[in-house]
Formats: C-alpha cells, structure tokens, sequence
C-alpha cells in the first residue's frame, strides 16, 4: 500500500505520515529533507540556492546528509523551498522518490507532490492543511523550544513566502490532487489529526469520482 501526504509546510503532515508509517508497518519518507539536504549542500558550499546550476551539483549528497540536524533549521527550510523550484533538481531527486515508493509492501512519502507527481497511483492519498496562521503558530513554538528566538511575524511572512513559492513555481507546484481528501488540521490536536487520517485511508483515501469531478 502507497499512501501519499501531500501539503503545505507547518500543516502536521509530517507527524501524520509518521503515525500513518507506524500504524500500517510501512516505510516512511519525508520527501522535503532531500530537498532540504540539497539546499543546505549549496549553502555550505558558499553558493546560491536560486541557481539551478548549483543546486543541481547539490543533489549529488551522501545519504548521511539527511541525519544532520541542521537539515530542520529554518535557513535549511528556506533553501530547500528555492532549489525545489528548479526543474532540474526535482527530475534528479525523482528516481529516488520513486523507488522508494515502489518498495515491496509500500510506504508512506510525505511532500508536496507525491500524489500529483511521485506516486499518482497511491492507494491512498491525503491533502493535509491549516491556515497560515496556525501553522506559523505551530512552527514559531517548534523553533522557540529548539532554542531559536524569532518573532511570531516573521515565521508568519516565512509561512506565506514559501506558501506562494511552492504554489506558483512551474516544475511540480504544490496542489491538491484531484482524487486527494482534504484533511484540516487547523481546529485538531495531534492525536485528533492522527485519528482523523487512520479514519480517511480505511475509508479508502480518495474522493469519491462524483466530488472529484464537481
């Protein structure tokens, strides 16, 4: 069974595909730390992330890159949301993506294309959100535990940049997919979220033909 997560940054879709990983006994892969790990290549190498031609020679990194704790900074979050964008990146990181899907058992990816690009044929697929402000919350609070200081406002402003960049770019932008369910997490604790989700993909995890097509 593939299950594909899909959203925006800060919506809980990581920690969903987590539990949905646990649950199910699949593999799991958080689809952004690659492009996070490509990101923190080209600014540790003094480059620019929004160059293609440097984010590209970034893609050739170890797999060890991808324990590095400072792949969850926000400067990585950042880069990571510039070199995504170019076309070139997304096909070098694909083959990658897509073999991880296609293990035997399945798996569950969490990103911002699996269900329109990497795993179209999910046998399940979710679309996990909240809004802007909820998640700036929840990502303001993550950062202030791991020791960050910053403003509300300015995560809010990262937020909405990165909402704008990963929604308009032209290679792979962030969607829902048309047979995706939409799963808000904004009114919903974690364990609600979790319970929510485990809900969705036992009741198939599609929309059915009839809303797809309305």
């Amino acid at each position: 069974m593939i299950i594909a997560v899909d959203g925006p940054a800060a919506s809980g879709k990581g920690t969903i595909a987590k539990a949905l990983a646990r649950h199910y006994g699949l593999s799991h892969l958080d689809t952004g730390l690659l492009y996070r790990a490509v990101g923190m290549g080209v600014l540790r190498s003094g480059g620019d992330p929004s160059s293609p031609e440097e984010a590209l020679e970034a893609c050739r990194f170890s797999a060890n890159l991808l324990e590095d704790q400072a792949l969850k900074s926000e400067a990585a979050g950042k880069a990571a949301s510039l070199v995504s964008a170019h076309p070139g990146v997304r096909a070098a990181l694909f083959d990658r993506q897509r073999h991880f899907a296609q293990q035997i058992g399945g798996a569950v990816l969490d990103g911002r294309d699996i269900g329109t690009v990497i795993a179209p044929e999910a046998d399940a697929k979710l679309f996990v959100t909240a809004r802007p402000e909820v998640r700036a919350e929840r990502r303001h609070a993550e950062l202030l535990r791991a020791g960050i200081e910053v403003h509300f406002e300015s995560v809010l402003h990262d937020i909405r940049a990165r909402d704008e960049r990963d929604s308009g770019r032209s290679a792979a932008p962030l969607r829902m997919a048309e047979d995706a369910v939409l799963l808000d997490t904004s009114d919903l604790g974690i364990a609600e979220a979790i319970a929510a989700a485990i809900a969705l993909v036992e009741r198939g995890g599609h929309r059915p033909a009839n809303d797809a097509e309305a």
